[in-house]
């Protein structure tokens, strides 16, 4: 098709989608859905707001949006929304990106606090069992203000699932199936609510075989075993609520190596083989909100261990064995409405051990203490909803001496954040935001002294115990429009970075392995995402969306920058009363990521553009008026593209992403709808 005719094509879509939108009078429920989301209460950087009055940008991913795709762990689930990437290694492990920001640059919090779990390191995923998720708030860009060193990037906040209502009791079950890595899962869930005093249980289990695409074949080392246990018991009474959650989250990867003399070697069905990995997670939390007159008092205390180990030439004798264990602790106030005024303030930080149980060690054993104090503020006006804060944190890092390998220090690392921003709403449907944040990143222990062969990245690691702190200065400006047949958004956003810490291939090698030395440059990143929702006739949904972030050293391009990514779906609503079926749907997206010719030369490669398709279909079944199951039908991929992600860490070693994947999901309640 030539160039003229294409143009001429989507130009013709255009005025149609535009006239029917115009005659369109339906004001069913598929169209006004979309509007509700002006009520979402976020937590955001200020405290708890409704989602149209946070000037940062954040979005949200309800539970429906999140087990309507094909995923092997979370952050997959939700790698598609504007803004976030994957620094994936194989289907088992996804380390969140933000607007080109990942690693220890992204706060993860999981049952009300940030969860630690080395995530330093290119192979260390997010230990959260997905089926206990229920909603997800991405807030983009510095979030410092309310959660200290590391939120530079950003936070997921991931929301368990929702007590049952007073009197109730629920349980069921949901399994899935994946054709192309053969995953097999279930989950068990039970919970209830008796006389305030509320509980849940669920245990998740998850195995997969290695992947496999049309250039690869399977590839050997990317099967992987996932369980979690998790469980809450809490009490509800009229002066507040208390709640403990007790989790366990055990993952085991194969470790991929690659070709070695131009063959692809290694196990390749759900059996572990050497070389693997051990991850355990553990995780207790006690939250607490006390009403204090209108205001109230929230506490949250938590304790976390993390234990990774890597096996490569005995299964019961782990060469590098990481134990870290975390306190982390929480207290804010946050006041009621005063005129218009909400106020918040607070302390919050932990404290970590880290302890090196292997013979092979990476990083030295390490103590840290964290410590920080913040006050926010935002003010109601009749167009304008003012937020802001201000932020002090230290960090002291003790770092432990192994003769003939690291040397004993200490450093301390003051930070001070800020952040304002407002919403100008001219009309109820219209919001303009802008919001100008200052973040803070202290340095990690890999940064500052890594001396070693990292097996999981397959290269040799120097630290560098001179690097300074992160600060970053950000500006963001965005916009939405929504209406019963439309919804519209765009955001840009504007980023610099003094001492951005990152790895660069120095061209040494150590015992044949490429060394990687960590350094600093002052950086700037820029960017923005789109995105349209179209219901021009009942029962038609169009979207499309896109992302862009550029990010450089003065002349010189930054590592690990996600391509540019346009998206689009067309989606048809087949029923919604139905007396057997509702609410089902059947759908189309197209994934297209440009290539990305912006890379750190001698350390990453260019990577040439593709394109991804995919279909779905949903519906819920009804019998005696109750629902009885869920059925989902998806297919990723269907042409079997042969491809490369950017941020796939099985690229450097000469491996594709996976190819055609046919999804099939069930969910059954026992109790409850």
């Amino acid at each position: 098709m030539g160039r003229r005719r294409l143009y001429a094509l989507v130009l013709s879509a255009v005025i149609l989608v535009i006239g029917l939108t115009a005659r369109a009078q339906d004001t069913a429920d598929v169209f006004t859905r979309h509007l509700h989301l002006k009520e979402v209460v976020v937590t955001g950087l200020t405290g708890d707001s409704r989602l149209s009055e946070t000037p940062s940008a954040v979005s949200v991913l309800d539970a429906h949006a999140i087990r309507s795709n094909a995923s092997g762990n979370i952050i997959d689930a939700i790698a598609r929304e504007p803004g976030v990437s994957q620094v994936s290694t194989g289907s088992g492990i996804s380390k969140p990106v933000i607007r080109g920001l990942g690693y220890n640059r992204v706060v993860v919090i999981a049952d009300g606090l940030r969860q630690e779990g080395q995530q330093w390191g290119d192979e260390h995923g997010v230990e959260l069992d997905g089926n206990s998720v229920h909603s997800v708030e991405v807030v983009k860009g510095p979030a410092s203000l309310m959660y200290g060193s590391d939120a530079l990037a950003g936070v997921l906040i991931f929301h368990p699932e929702a007590n049952p209502a007073p009197g109730a009791f629920t349980a069921g079950l949901s399994s899935e199936y994946q054709s192309n890595s053969g995953l097999a899962a279930y989950s068990l869930y039970h919970g209830g609510n008796r006389n305030g005093f509320v509980w849940n249980l669920r245990f998740s289990d998850k195995y997969a075989h290695a992947y496999r695409n049309a250039a690869d074949g399977l590839v050997p080392g990317t099967q992987f075993r996932e369980r979690a246990l998790t469980g809450k018991v809490g009490l509800n009474r009229k002066w507040g609520f208390s709640r403990l959650t007790l989790g366990c989250f055990h993952l085991t990867p194969g470790m991929t190596e690659g070709y070695e003399d131009g063959i692809l070697e290694g196990p390749t069905g759900y059996g572990l083989e050497l070389p693997f990995q051990q991850v355990r997670h553990y995780k207790a939390v006690l939250d607490n909100t006390f009403l204090a007159g209108d205001g109230r008092i929230k506490a949250i205390v938590g304790y976390q261990q993390n234990r990774r180990q890597e096996f490569e030439e005995e299964e019961d004798e782990a060469e590098l064995d990481f134990k870290l264990q975390t306190v982390n602790y929480d207290v804010k106030y946050i006041s009621g409405d005063r005129n218009g005024w909400k106020l918040s303030a607070g302390i919050g930080g932990m404290y970590q051990e880290s302890a090196n149980l292997g013979e092979e060690v990476l990083i030295p054993a390490y103590r840290l203490f964290d410590a920080g104090i913040f006050a926010t503020a935002t003010k109601a006006m009749d167009k304008v909803h003012f937020s802001g804060g201000v932020r002090g944190d230290f960090r002291r890092l003790h770092s432990f001496a192994l003769e003939g390998r690291f040397e004993e220090f200490s450093r301390r690392y003051p930070g001070v954040t800020a952040s304002a921003g407002l919403v100008y709403s001219p009309l109820p449907s219209l919001n303009f935001r802008a919001n100008v944040a200052r973040g803070f990143r202290a340095p990690n222990l890999s940064e500052l002294a890594s001396n070693g062969v990292h097996e999981g990245t397959v290269r040799y690691e120097m630290g560098n115990a001179d690097l300074k702190p992160e600060f970053s200065l950000q500006g963001d400006l965005g916009g939405d429009f929504a209406s019963e047949h439309i919804t519209l958004a765009a955001a840009l956003f504007c980023n610099r970075i003094d001492h951005y810490i990152y790895a660069g291939r120095t061209g040494a090698a150590v015992d044949g392995y490429e060394v990687y030395q960590y350094t600093a440059g002052n950086a700037l990143l820029y960017g923005g995402e789109t995105s349209v929702d179209i219901h021009p006739v009942h029962r038609l949904h169009l979207g499309g969306q896109f992302s862009y972030v550029r990010g450089t050293f003065g002349e010189e391009d930054m590592p690990l920058i996600p391509a540019p990514r346009l998206s689009g779906e067309v989606k048809w609503e087949l029923f919604h009363h139905g007396k057997t079926f509702r609410d089902g749907y059947v759908s189309f997206r197209v994934d297209h990521r440009f290539a990305q010719d912006h890379f750190l030369p001698g350390t990453e490669t260019a990577t040439p553009a593709y394109t991804l398709l995919g279909i779905s279909a949903s519906t819920d079944i009804h019998a005696k008026g109750r629902r009885i199951a869920t059925v989902c039908l998806l297919a990723d991929n269907l042409t079997d593209a042969v491809y490369a992600d950017h941020l796939s860490r099985l690229k450097y070693v000469g491996l594709r992403n996976p190819g055609r994947n046919v999804t099939f999901k069930l969910e059954i309640p026992i109790l409850g709808q």
